[in-house]
């Protein structure tokens, strides 16, 4: 059971319960106005449950170790990422029944964690009086003040967003750009790959990154290898082209994934509010997977499927650059 004097795993709970209530009112939406309040309620709801997740590691892990840490949290995140396309193919005919298993499946994952994982009482901390305009003043980080922040956090939304242009948009690629008349016999396959891909980098950099003290090496090289990757189909339009692309994009990412949210951890404005500023980075890694499928939208309607390959791969490389003025982490 989990106890009332925890700081943070009621607003974990309080979030898997909404975003799956969120989820099943998606699953049965008949119009695109609900779609899009539903969706809404999901991406809002789940973030509550995100951010305080998100502040675990500096709550309990020390600085030494946030690279593996880092590593085993990246695994997480693109297990779930790759692995709900894998489930999620499966329910291509039955999307009701996807949307309420994914809602069920959320909730009892994360009420697992919080049990296994008891928070910190909260009955020795002192409440500080709530004044609604330093509530909201605290969700603004200056980039002047905290200019490694501000890279940090581009850097992340940039390279995500690149990242999930391409992937995001994988269905209507296999059916219009490659041809592909079953695409649901095809996402299983090209998930494994990239799970595959993810898994090799991520267990070798995280670990790597806290043994030679270094963050940003894996950041460039990790921009080097998805840009090598998303080359290959915007030269060779071909599903064997995407086959490759997806398992070498996937090692890149996790590469980045593994040693980001560490080098993340480095740069928090304030050690008073971290579990926050956590909450306004988990923004950059949230907002493109959202937004990415609409932009990706319009560059089709511009230029062709073959323009989101530039555009991505311009994403990414802005997105490593970013890193680089970052000093408190080499």
């Amino acid at each position: 059971m989990v106890s009332e004097n925890c700081r943070r795993a009621p607003w974990m709970m309080l979030g898997a319960l909404a975003g799956g209530l969120a989820l099943v009112g998606l699953a049965f939406a008949d119009s695109l106005v609900g779609v899009i309040i539903a969706w809404t309620l999901v991406q809002v709801s789940y973030n509550f449950a995100q951010g305080p997740l998100s502040a675990v590691m500096p709550d309990r892990v020390p600085l030494r170790r946030r690279g593996t840490f880092a590593a085993l949290s990246g695994i997480g995140l693109m297990v779930g990422a790759l692995g709900g396309q894998i489930v999620g193919s499966l329910f291509f005919n039955s999307l009701t029944a996807g949307y309420i298993v994914f809602a069920v499946f959320a909730l009892v994952v994360l009420a697992l964690f919080v049990v296994a994982n008891p928070d910190y009482p909260s009955t020795k901390i002192e409440p500080e009086p709530f004044r609604l305009n330093e509530f909201l003043r605290t969700f603004w980080v200056s980039p002047l003040k905290h200019p490694d922040f501000f890279w940090a956090f581009t850097g992340r939304l940039l390279l995500y967003t690149g990242y999930f242009l391409v992937i995001g948009y994988q269905l209507f690629l296999l059916t219009d750009y490659f041809g592909v008349e079953h695409p649901e016999q095809v996402i299983p396959l090209l998930g494994i790959l990239s799970l595959v891909g993810i898994l090799i980098s991520t267990v070798v950099s995280g670990p790597l990154s806290d043994r030679i003290g270094r963050r940003k090496p894996f950041v460039f090289a990790s921009a080097l290898v998805v840009t090598l990757a998303l080359l290959l189909p915007w030269m060779w339009p071909d599903l064997t082209a995407w086959m490759i692309m997806t398992f070498v994009a996937g090692f890149g990412f996790g590469m980045f994934q593994a040693v980001d949210t560490a080098l993340m951890s480095e740069v928090l404005p304030s050690a008073k509010s971290f579990a926050k500023d956590l909450g306004v980075v988990n923004i950059a890694a949230t907002l493109p997977q959202t937004l990415a499928p609409g932009l990706a939208g319009a560059i089709v309607l511009l230029f062709g499927y073959a323009g989101l390959f530039p555009v991505a791969i311009i994403l990414g490389i802005l997105g490593a650059l970013a890193v680089w003025p970052i000093k408190p982490t080499r």
